[in-house]
Order: structure tokens, then C-alpha cells, then sequence
């Protein structure tokens, strides 16, 4: 679409919720143009020419990335939203007359384009073996890179310099909130929270489609659905998925609250034959290689709500932003302790740990359960263990970040030409001082695990059945008004998330809410020793592997062999193996 003054041509990938408000302002300051239509597109390009590109995109709340030609300056400028719900690739590609600059939403467009060169990255291939997704700026091939959230690119013709210039940094919203923390009590930051989201989720509720919302049971789905259903005129459509096996299961939670709410729920149980069915579809699904195994369930759930609606909105994003994963609060207590013990002795003692595997750890847990009630409290208490000796291990806080969120420690010794993956996110060495151990986790995540790995599985799982996906969590507003909010408001009581659950609990009684936490997964491990075992043994052929002349296989055979015996849970490691093994053979 083009402006109406001529100036500016948009492609256009997302949605500017905001867009009926900056109509207003535009009016009011006479910016306005005749209006052809009701899009966000037209809003935008009507802001871009009585603002400007910068100044239109500081005022715009959504997610969306766009490519904009600027006949005036004759300059391409690329934007991504603040947080990276929308990706956008772009590069440089081709060789003198056929040298292209490409950009797009997917690598599968850019590889398209003639001028492609499909060599894979080593670096980025490290880095993805190690987090089980390729962190932006990297992408999986040379030469190609992923623009990074909050920020806009120009171009100019007859140059190769690509200026990159951020418009909104999360590290600048945290440090704000230290600088300026909410100086209210508890019960007004939580009235200010419910405030935040309010706004967010009306906002994201608008819609000329039917619209919904996917519900796990858990804190942050119930807390948007009650949301939600409190300001919907009729019964809000909502899904969600159940397995067999108890270990994996929150049906009965999410149908529980769906109950309470009066929600239209929608529940499917999936077969272990369904789920594994979705593996076959993961590499063309993910246009580089992916390992977060719970992009088959949270697929599976897409392709539920695609059934009866166009739109859903999501809980993401509540643990990071409210403390809520239980490696925060286990590792600040963990590593208080074992920073005052030698470091060669804390290595003993984690060699010791894992003398048991995974296996044998939760065997003895479960027979426990009923002597230690408190053990209750924890799903996955071997491979917890086993996460709990590399904390051990671990000499500073960046290994002990590395340990906790890696699949291989040191995957460039697997990769030919590799060198080893930084420990830090981009954007990481402008991290403001003071933040304690949890919160510079949680800064972490925020930066990298979140838009690379969580928000990169439910857009391309859900624009894969063409069903979008909206997050009111990520407002910028409410992550900004999050880092504002104490260490000691988010965990009150011992809690993690308390001020998100005291929104809820205004909603849905405290016993449908408060149980263990349970990840969005799948039995791969035990799967991997079963039905999938024939498929994994294909892929992870040795001489495949070397012959492909990327991976080294010594390694990955030793980690499948230990696996197979139950010696140890491979699980993690294996999967990025063999979605990276997968993604080659179909690319």
C-alpha cells in the first residue's frame, strides 16, 4: 500500500492495535488524509507522513514487522515490533551484478530468490545446538540476519551499509524501573496491573473476525481468559489440549477454570500417534531449525482454534516478566549457598549427583512423595537434579545461565569451524547494574529465550494453520510497569507471579489455580526409546552426519547410546540434533 500523498510504500506483516487512537490524534492535528479504508496499514503510512517513521512507530502498540520505501530519501527502512513477535530477515546475497539485498518475514521467501546462497551458518549452528533456537541477530545461514526487536534498519541503493537504530530497548525499560521502582503498596501495584492488562487485552480483543483464546489452567492463560470473558459481551471461545499420561496433562485444570468463567471450551485429547504425526511437518513449518519440543502441542492447539476462530490471544510471556519459572527462586536459593564452597568441591559433589541418571533420580523421588510432601511441589525431579549439578559446577553467574539454559555446554567442539557461542544476548553487556541473580535471569529471557524461542514457536506454529496469535503481556506498557515492580512484590508470600495470581484469584478461586507448574510438553525422551527410535536412528547416522561434513558425530552417537540405556536424559540434546538433521534433509 502507498500513501496518499505518494511518499511511502509498506509491506506489512502484524497488527497496530492502537491504530483508532492515532487516527484521532492524526485528526486532531490536521495529518489526516481522506481516508480510503479502516486498516492499521493506512494509519501507519498517515503517520509516517505527518511524523515521520521513527515517531509514528514510538507511538504505535502491537506486534509487526515492515519494509518501507521512502521515495523522498530513496531508503528502504526495515522495523520490527519491541519485543519480536513479528520476525523479519534480511541480508545481502549474490555475487556483483546478481547481488541482491533480500528481506522477508520467512527464510523460505528470501531462499526463493535466485541470488540465495543456502550456506549454513557454523557459528549460528553452534549457537542453536546449544539454546535449541538460533538467537537474533543470527539466523541459520551466512550472510542472512534477523533484525533485532525494537529497532529500524535503513538501507540506501549503491550501499552494502545496513544502519540499524533502536526506537525501544528492553534493557532501557529495566533500567527505568530500577531507577524508578513503583513506591505504592502491594494491593495498588496489583490494581495497577489489572489496569495495564485491561487495556492490553480490550485492545487486542478488537477484531472483525471471530476471536478466542487458548487456556492451559495455569496462572497467566486464566489470567487473560478472565480478562477477557469479563469484558466480552458473549461466551469467549477457548482451547486447549489433553494427553493420556498425567505427567504432560492440564486439560482438566483449564476445564476446570473454563467452568468457573463460563468460557464456549473446546477440549481435545491427542494421541501419541497425532503428536508424533506433527514431526513430519515440523521443518517446513519452522524455516530454520527449532528444538523447543513443545512446538507440537502448542501446533496441535493452533490447529484446534483455527477450527472456529481467526484470532487467539495467549498467556506468554508471564514468566519472565513476573518471576515465574522455579529455576529463578531454586537457583538464587541454590547458588546463595554454594558461592560460600570452594568451587573444586562444589565439582566433586556434582560429579556425584549425576553418578544416578535422570531415571533412577525420579524413581527414588516418587517413592518419596508420600515421606517428603513437599517434593509434590516439582515435576521432573531427575532431570532437575541433573540441572542442579551443573549449578554445582558452575564458576560465575554466566556459566551458571549457560548451564541452565543449554542443550550441549560446548556444541562448537561438534561443529566444523565453529567458534564458541557467546554466553551473552545481544544486547546483554548494557545490562544495568544491581539487579540481583533473579532478575538478571528473568533480563535474560526477556532478551533472548522469550522472542527467539517462545514467541518464535507460537507464531510460526499458529501462522502455519493461518490462526493469529496475539500476547497482551507484551504491551510494552505492562513490561515496562513489570520492571517498575519490586523482587519482593513478584515472589510476595513466597510466590512466583503474585501479582499476576492476585489478579486472577479476583476472578477464579485460589484452589482451580494453585498447583505445581506444569511445561507445555511431550514425552520425547521416552519417545525416543520407542515409536520414534527407527526415525532417530535414520537421522542420526553416523555416516550421514559426517558425510554432510557439518557435525561431528562422536558425541551426538555417545549421547543416543546413553540414552537408549537410561544412563542418562538425553532428551534435550537429541532434539536439536535431530530437528537441525531434519530441517537439512527438507531444505
Amino acid at each position: 500500500m502507498t500513501s496518499a500523498g505518494g511518499r511511502f510504500t509498506i509491506v506489512y506483516n502484524g497488527e497496530v492495535y492502537n491504530h483508532p487512537a492515532l487516527r484521532r490524534e492524526l485528526e486532531g492535528g490536521g495529518g489526516a488524509p481522506d481516508w480510503r479504508g479502516h486498516s492499521d496499514t493506512e494509519t501507519l503510512l498517515a503517520g509516517f507522513e505527518a511524523w515521520g517513521i521513527e515517531a509514528t512507530v514510538r507511538r504505535s502498540v502491537g506486534m509487526f514487522a515492515f519494509a518501507v520505501w521512502d521515495r523522498a530519501e530513496r531508503a528502504l527502512f526495515l522495523v520490527r515490533d519491541r519485543i519480536g513477535e513479528k520476525p523479519l530477515y534480511y541480508g545481502w546475497q549474490g555475487q556483483g551484478e546478481d547481488r541482491a539485498f533480500l528481506f522477508g518475514s520467512e527464510l523460505a521467501s528470501l531462499k526463493q530468490h535466485p541470488a540465495m546462497v543456502h550456506q549454513v551458518d557454523p557459528d549460528a549452528l553452534a549457537a542453536y545446538l546449544r539454546t535449541g533456537y538460533v538467537p537474533a541477530p543470527q539466523s541459520i545461514y551466512r550472510g542472512v540476519a534477523k533484525l533485532t526487536p525494537g529497532t529500524i534498519a535503513r538501507v540506501e541503493p549503491g550501499s552494502d551499509i545496513v544502519t540499524i537504530t533502536p526506537y525501544w530497548r528492553a534493557v532501557d525499560a529495566i533500567a527505568e524501573g530500577q531507577r524508578t521502582p513503583f513506591a505504592g503498596s502491594p494491593t495498588e501495584a496489583v490494581d495497577a496491573l489489572e489496569g495495564l492488562l485491561r487495556d492490553a487485552v480490550g485492545q487486542q480483543m478488537m477484531a472483525d473476525v471471530p476471536l478466542g483464546a487458548f487456556l492451559s489452567g495455569g496462572v497467566d492463560s486464566s489470567t487473560i481468559v478472565a480478562l477477557m470473558q469479563d469484558m466480552a459481551a458473549r461466551r469467549v471461545q477457548t482451547f486447549t489440549i489433553g494427553f493420556d499420561d498425567a505427567a504432560f496433562n492440564e486439560a482438566n485444570h483449564a476445564k476446570a477454570v473454563a467452568a468457573h468463567l463460563g468460557t464456549d471450551h473446546t477440549e481435545l485429547y491427542v494421541t501419541p500417534n497425532q503428536a508424533r504425526d506433527v514431526i513430519a511437518e515440523l521443518p517446513s513449518i519452522y524455516s530454520e531449525p527449532f528444538a523447543d519440543s513443545s512446538q507440537i502441542p502448542t501446533f496441535l492447539v493452533s490447529q484446534l482454534a483455527k477450527r472456529a476462530v481467526t484470532v487467539s490471544l495467549s498467556g506468554d510471556a508471564g514468566d519472565e516478566l513476573f518471576a515465574g519459572y522455579t529455576r529463578y527462586d531454586v537457583t538464587q536459593r541454590v547458588w546463595q549457598t554454594l558461592s560460600r564452597i570452594p568451587w573444586p568441591m562444589r565439582a566433586v559433589a556434582a560429579k556425584l549427583l549425576t553418578t544416578l541418571s535422570p531415571m533412577a533420580w525420579q524413581r527414588i523421588a516418587d517413592s518419596a512423595r508420600h515421606i517428603v510432601p513437599s517434593l509434590n511441589r516439582f515435576s521432573s525431579v531427575g532431570s532437575k537434579i541433573h540441572k542442579g549439578a551443573n549449578v554445582l559446577a558452575s564458576r560465575d553467574g554466566d556459566q551458571l545461565y549457560r548451564g541452565l539454559t543449554s542443550y550441549w555446554l560446548h556444541p562448537e567442539v561438534m561443529v566444523t569451524g565453529a567458534a564458541a557461542p557467546s554466553t551473552r544476548p545481544y544486547d546483554a553487556l548494557d545490562m544495568p547494574a544491581g539487579l540481583s541473580s533473579v532478575e538478571r535471569m528473568m533480563a535474560l529471557d526477556l532478551l533472548t529465550y522469550l522472542p527467539d524461542d517462545i514467541l518464535t514457536k507460537v507464531d510460526r506454529a499458529a501462522m502455519a494453520v493461518s490462526l493469529e496469535t496475539r500476547v497482551p503481556m507484551l504491551d510494552h506498557r505492562v513490561i515496562e510497569f513489570a520492571w517498575t515492580l519490586p523482587l519482593a512484590i513478584k515472589t510476595r508470600e513466597g510466590l512466583p507471579k503474585w501479582p499476576l495470581r492476585e489478579v486472577l484469584y479476583r476472578h477464579v478461586p485460589r484452589e482451580l489455580i494453585d498447583r505445581p507448574k506444569v511445561g507445555f510438553g511431550i514425552p520425547v525422551g521416552q519417545w525416543l526409546r520407542g515409536p520414534l527410535r527407527d526415525w532417530a536412528e535414520a537421522l542420526l547416522n553416523p555416516a550421514k552426519i559426517e558425510a554432510d561434513g557439518l557435525l561431528h558425530s562422536a558425541a551426538i552417537r555417545e549421547a543416543w547410546q546413553r540414552h537408549q540405556t537410561g544412563r542418562s536424559d538425553h532428551q534435550y540434546e537429541l532434539w536439536s540434533v535431530l530437528m537441525f538433521q531434519a530441517w537439512r534433509e527438507a531444505s
